[in-house]
This record gives structure tokens, sequence and C-alpha cells, in this order.
């Protein structure tokens, strides 16, 4: 564009006029083709990264960041949300993987490689001067397709054995795939139990509650029927063990209420101070009778407790637990069957939570916790997740929650779809034919979509050392010989040769795959769009 502007000025001079530069000259600037080659170029470096981490023989990335910490992991999200990338059009690539772990929660290195491929192929067709608005019809109508062709192959989900399948192979293209089942049965377990059947929603995020301790083995993690929480009791004296206790959760202070604004008191006499010291501790002792009338075993309040107040439970042998979080007093709430209560003198006997089996305080390493357990009909839960350090532990956290994701959407929509690029080589399979019944120029971008599609049994392939070349065109054989009966079969990721995936129990939710070619298609669309990037960054950088 330098040379642009000079053969303006030339022009302009010519006619005996100044030059007339438009734009700022420290702007950077790529226009038309120029832009979208780079764009491509630019998604196509980011699904490189990733491209490693997907199937079961995924590779783990280890990124430092600026903190000093480590990030040990192999799921998509997590490394991409780590990188520090300046191109514009990468950044809308790490987008794409952070709306499909919102979205669905798992898939997010899919839908990445998949977006780069979808550029990818375009890329000879921009280079070849067609413009992109054929590429993206193209692409859309693609789409169309593939979702109904989606719809025509899905399986219905039919017993709880085929959700352990399911939740197993999304675990098992990770860190955890050693310890497959158990902690497939931890996520299966830990949706059950916040499914509110009555409407439908999961919700994972607000009332299963992950806690990580160090120390002890990855077989110990366990999904309690109830909650758990960082906290020890008050007072020694407190009981720390009660069986089927009565509850009582509070979100008041158990301690006098001071003034809301200032106050200033003016005392005549020396017992008028006595006396309002003692109507400090005929309030508290109040709160306390109010709360001893129900007789509960524990109470549990999110702000402070006194120890004048302490004194009283422990005098009526009630246990005190202060300073919760608000979001783990919910959680206890939902678990036992209890209302919060605001003001101690409001309390109700249905406010009283009576469906926990077991209060127990226990020490594990160095903290001791509270264990809320072995409750009846529980709606929330805590998971315990047991092992060697804290970057193994972070690792198979972020592995439970992508598997809580899937048992989840599975549970929203019963449809499945084979795994191991099985959907992909048969969609591929479907377009391609499809593309020879389009009129015109936008066949070719057509086709193009369609073998973009085979990225991802490729990648299968090639992340466990096939001979890539030759098993993608035995799978492409078997998926053209007939396209109904072969389509489910894909790659092994762990042999790396074909096999059916009906056999081998690997199955994808159907709302997962939706997302990934849904997103990529349509982010791929969004970047053939751009034609003019101007980075307004001053050259002197």
């Amino acid at each position: 564009h330098g040379f642009f502007f000079i053969m303006q000025a030339q022009q302009a001079q010519g006619r005996g006029q100044p030059p007339v530069v438009v734009l700022n000259t420290n702007t950077k600037r790529e226009t038309g083709r120029k832009a979208q080659l780079a764009n491509i170029a630019a998604s196509k470096a980011v699904s490189d990264i990733i491209r490693t981490s997907l199937g079961p023989r995924a590779m783990s990335k280890m990124l430092l960041d600026p903190m000093g910490s480590i990030v040990m992991t192999n799921d998509g999200n997590a490394i991409l949300r780590e990188i520090d990338v300046a191109h514009p059009a990468a950044k809308s690539m790490i987008e794409l993987s952070r709306t499909q772990d919102e979205e669905v929660g798992d898939g997010t290195t899919s839908v990445i490689i998949l977006a780069g491929e979808m550029l990818a192929a375009a890329e000879p067709w921009v280079a070849k001067i067609m413009h992109p608005s054929i590429i993206i019809t193209a692409y859309n109508q693609a789409l169309e397709d593939a979702k109904a062709h989606l719809d025509k192959i899905a399986f219905p989900l039919d017993d709880s054995r085929q959700l352990l399948d399911i939740v197993k192979s999304s675990v098992g293209t990770k860190f955890m795939s050693r310890y497959g089942d158990h902690l497939c049965q931890l996520a299966i377990d830990a949706v059950k139990i916040v499914n509110r059947s009555e409407r439908k929603e999961i919700d994972i995020k607000r009332y299963v509650r992950v806690e990580k301790i160090p120390g002890g083995e990855i077989t110990d993690c366990e999904v309690l029927q109830g909650v758990m929480l960082e906290k020890d009791v008050l007072h020694s004296k407190m009981r720390r063990r009660i069986e089927n206790p009565r509850i009582l959760l509070l979100d008041c202070p158990l301690e006098y209420k001071k003034g809301e604004s200032q106050t200033s008191l003016e005392l005549a006499g020396e017992d008028d101070f006595e006396r309002i010291l003692k109507l400090e501790e005929e309030a508290v002792a109040k709160m306390c009778d109010d709360i001893i009338k129900f007789k509960p075993d524990l109470v549990v309040t999110e702000k402070g407790l006194s120890d004048l107040a302490q004194h009283y439970l422990v005098k009526a042998g009630i246990t005190g637990l202060r300073r919760l979080r608000k979001t783990d007093n919910n959680r206890i709430a939902r678990a036992c069957g209890a209302t919060i209560v605001s003001r101690t003198s409001e309390i109700k006997e249905e406010d009283i939570g009576k469906g926990c089996g077991l209060f127990e305080i226990r020490k594990i390493g160095d903290t001791y916790f509270t264990f809320i357990e072995k409750c009846k009909d529980p709606k929330a839960c805590s998971v315990i997740l047991r092992g060697a350090s804290k970057d193994i532990l972070k690792e198979v956290e972020r592995n439970l929650q992508d598997a809580m994701c899937v048992a989840r959407n599975v549970m929203m929509d019963g449809r499945l779809l084979p795994g191991g690029g099985a959907t992909e080589m048969s969609l591929s399979h479907a377009l391609n034919e499809k593309s020879k019944t389009i009129e015109g120029v936008a066949q070719y971008p057509y086709r193009a979509c369609a073998l973009a599609m085979e990225v991802i049994p490729r990648t299968l392939a090639q992340n466990c050392g096939a001979r890539t070349i030759r098993v993608i065109t035995e799978l492409r054989a078997k998926h053209a010989q007939d396209a109904d009966a072969n389509r489910t079969w894909g790659i092994n990721g762990i042999t790396g040769k074909i096999q059916d995936m009906k056999e081998l129990g690997i199955w994808e939710p159907f709302t997962v795959k939706l997302q990934t070619i849904t997103t990529a298609i349509e982010a791929a669309n969004m970047l053939l769009r751009v034609d003019d990037i101007v980075s307004g960054l001053s050259r002197k950088q």
C-alpha cells in the first residue's frame, strides 16, 4: 500500500495537486486476497498447534504462563486459553474453542482443527480468484446438508451401559484414560445427582463442586451423596460426628448487630455502660434461644458467630460452622433439603434440613474437612479428587469437567453418533456425492468442504503413527462401498487400523458433533468474509 500511495501521489502531482493520504501512514493494512490468505495462514497455524492433541494417542502441551506456573494439558480450550496471539484471525479461532467449551463442554480440539481445515480447503479457490461469496454460499449449503445427514445417521441411546461408553470415549482421549471407568462413573453419578427431571436443567457449574486434595491415589476419588466443606467446628467441645443431624442454615451473623451508620451514645452513669454490654449479650442470647428452640444439631451461617453465641450453642450441644461461601450454603441446602433463613426470629420447623444421614469432620492431610453426606435424594454434590500433585489434579479436574458435560449432553439429547472419525468420514462421503448434483462453480468449494471433513480421521491416524494415506484410503473405500451399512466405520485411535465403532463402543453425543461442525463452518465463513485488515499499530513497534 506504500507503493500505492506513491503512485497516487505521482498521478496527483502530474495534475499539479498535492498528494492525498487517506489512512494514517502508521497503520498496517492488508487488503483483498492478501488479507484472506493471511487469515487462512493464521488459522492454519492455530489449528496446527492443537492438531497433535486429538484422540486417544494425544500428546500433551506444557505451557508456562506469565505467573510462572505450569499448565500441562491436552484439552484444546485450556491450551488456547494460555496462548497469547497477536493476529486477529487467530484470536477469533481461539474464541471458537471457548464457545465450544461453554456450549457443550467437549470437542474443543476438533472444532479448531475442523475450522482450520475448512479454511485451508478454501485457500486454493481464493488464490484462483474465485469470489469469497461463492465459497461461503457453498459452505453454507454444505452445512445444511451436513446437519440433515447427521440427523439421518444418529442412533438413539439404549441403556446406561452405553452412557458409560460415551463418557468413556470422551475421557479416552485425555490423561485420565488409564482410570477411565472410575472417572466416567464419577462423572455420571455427579450428573445424575444434579439432574432435575421436572425441568430440563442440569446445572453442573453451580451444584457440583470439585474439591482437589493433593495426596492419595487417583482411585480414591469419589462422588459424595452430599457436600464437603473445608471447615472445622468452632469449639473443641462441639460434636464432630452426628448421625441424622437436623441442619439449620442461616445467612445472618450470630453476634450483636452494630448500627448501620455511626451511632454515638451518651452515658450518664457508669451503670449505663454495663447496661449496654448487657443488652448486647441479651441480643445474642435471644438469637441463640430462637435457634435452640428448634433443637438443631448443626448450625451453619454465612456470616460471623461470636464467642458468646458459641458458648450458648456448646451448652445446648449444637455444633456450629461459620463464614461459609454463599455457593456452599446453597449446595448444602439442595443436598439436605433445608431452607436458608435470614433472621433467627423467623425460623420455622420446615426450614430445617432433615435429609442428611451423617455429619462428620475428618482430617485429610493437614486440613480438617466437614462432610455432610449420605443424604436422601440430594440435588447437589461434591466430587473429591485425589492425586499425586497439583498439576495432575488440575488436569484430572479438566477431564472430569469434560466428562460431566458429555454426560449432561446425552441426558439432555439422547442421540448418539459413532466416534473415531466415522461420522466425519460418512459426512465427507455424503457431501461428496451431493456435490455432483450442484450446478455451476459452487460445486468445487462444496467438494472442498466435503474433503475437509476427513481431517478428523486423518489426524487420528497421524497421531498414533499409522500410515495415514493408506488407512484413510481404506476408510474412504469402506464408506464408498456401502455408505449406509458402513457408516459406523472409523479409525481406532489406538492401533491406527480401521474398525467398526459399534463394536469398539466409541460414541459421541449428537449435540457435541452438531455444535463442532456448525461452529467450524460458520467460523470459516466469517473469516472468509474479511477482505481488509487494518491494524492500528504504529510502525515504531
